[in-house]
């Protein structure tokens, strides 16, 4: 009978535990949401501001000039939410930095990274995020030069399921800047800018939250290309 008792007690306990998690759940996304709440806009406050402030920061990074950041401070300031000017998708490649190329502290840029710089769903849901909840006023597609992942989809353009592992399915994606480069002086080049330029058209195509955000011009999307010999990043509007 002691074991039947204690059996009770065990699954009373265990339901009375299970209510309490269940109760919580809703205070404890409440304070995750707060966590993370945005902050005041910054004194960058459209597109175009926007748009200066990191060429402005892409000369100095050029110039070798670049401003002495309060890490530290700007730290402090971030661990009670962000409020993020721009958002980029960026090339993986690790000679590719926006936040040093374009001369920024922490909290300023909201980045998301891939091999070759394509709006996948999970980076465009991450961008509407930026956008539509933190207030980003400019979204970047940050192409750049000699590109190792827009060279593979041209070398095997008509054979892509010779690469190994998932490869193939991120190939797929380039097929159109890959297509759209063929007879061109310098290709890869070409293909760099065209499939920058093709990401950034995809943005508002897929993504109803950003298409409305620059219908309303609270947003722009440009592309561009990142030069890795120079430092220097072309805008390509």
């Amino acid at each position: 009978m002691c074991s039947k008792v204690d059996g009770q007690v065990t699954r009373r306990a265990m339901l009375g535990s299970t209510a309490a998690a269940g109760l919580a759940l809703p205070t404890m996304g409440m304070a995750m949401a707060q966590k993370d709440k945005v902050l005041p806009p910054s004194n960058i406050n459209n597109p175009d501001q926007a748009i200066e402030e990191l060429m402005k920061g892409n000369r100095r990074f050029i110039d070798g000039d670049m401003q002495d950041h309060d890490y530290l401070a700007a730290k402090r300031r971030g661990s009670s939410g962000q409020s993020p000017y721009a958002a980029f998708i960026r090339c993986a490649d690790s000679r590719v930095a926006p936040e040093i190329v374009f001369d920024q502290t922490i909290g300023e840029l909201f980045v998301c990274g891939v091999a070759g710089n394509i709006p996948t769903p999970e980076l465009i849901a991450s961008l509407e995020f930026s956008v539509g909840t933190l207030g980003s006023s400019l979204v970047v597609v940050m192409g750049h030069s000699n590109c190792g992942a827009v060279d593979t989809a041209i070398q095997f353009e008509n054979n892509f399921n010779e690469l190994p592992g998932e490869l193939p399915n991120l190939m797929a994606h380039f097929l159109p800047a890959v297509i759209e480069s063929r007879g061109a002086e310098n290709r890869l080049e070409k293909a760099i800018e065209l499939n920058a330029r093709f990401g950034a058209e995809r943005l508002t195509k897929e993504s109803v939250v950003l298409a409305d955000a620059v219908e309303s011009g609270k947003c722009k999307i440009v592309s561009g290309v990142y030069d890795l010999d120079t430092g220097r990043f072309a805008l390509m509007g």
